[in-house]
């Protein structure tokens, strides 16, 4: 009996504190913003021909460009306005999250084949997310899959993904694609960043249905 009673009290437990895709529209329930993951992702085309860069390689892309785009969200708050997005006065911020997973990729990121661009699907977000260390946080984690960069749509495609970060369990996940922009390798491809978040704030209602 004692040992039911401890079950059913451990249930309880996590049904009290266990997020739900509804807690993503409460505009009172906390998020954190746990970063971009490039672990998926494939540059179709060449990445050479910028201004400021010659031929970049795929240690270049992991040790350079994949910090400085994540570390954009954090040093430029009022571009990269995710808690605006989300229909927040404010997020947490946690992109050491995104930060462990990009640093140990290795691999090939560039691709010729322009029907790479858009490869996940829903189901293979749950699965990288049944995977990812969280490393302890808990309540709706908010994260951007990024799938494909296209030179020549000049677009990039991205899954945006609400997780219950104790449980690793996907609150709600969709597809979203930004258009490029701007001076330099850096900033034309971050455009497609900020240009998601404006999607993610107009579309928010609609998804809430």
């Amino acid at each position: 009996m004692k040992k039911l009673l401890v079950l059913a009290a451990v249930l309880l437990s996590f049904t009290v504190f266990a997020q739900s895709k509804a807690d993503v529209f409460n505009d009172n329930t906390p998020i954190t913003w746990l970063g971009l993951d490039f672990s998926q992702l494939k540059f179709i085309g060449d990445a050479s021909q910028w201004q400021d860069a010659g031929e970049i390689t795929n240690s270049q892309m992991r040790d350079k460009y994949f910090p400085s785009w994540n570390n954009l969200f954090i040093v430029e708050k009022d571009k990269y306005k995710v808690a605006d997005a989300v229909r927040r006065t404010e997020v947490a911020y946690a992109i050491e999250i995104t930060e462990k997973a990009n640093n140990s990729l290795k691999g090939n990121f560039f691709e010729s084949d322009g029907n790479k661009y858009q490869l996940l699907d829903e189901q293979k977000v749950t699965t990288l997310v049944k995977k990812y260390d969280f490393k302890g946080n808990a309540g709706i984690g908010m994260m951007f899959f990024v799938e494909g960069m296209s030179k020549g749509r000049e677009h990039g495609s991205m899954w945006i993904t609400f997780v219950d970060m104790k449980s690793k369990t996907v609150l709600l996940t969709k597809r979203v694609e930004g258009k490029a922009g701007g001076f330099g390798f850096r900033n034309y491809w971050a455009k497609t960043f900020v240009n998601a978040l404006k999607t993610i704030k107009s579309d928010w209602k609609s998804w809430s249905k």
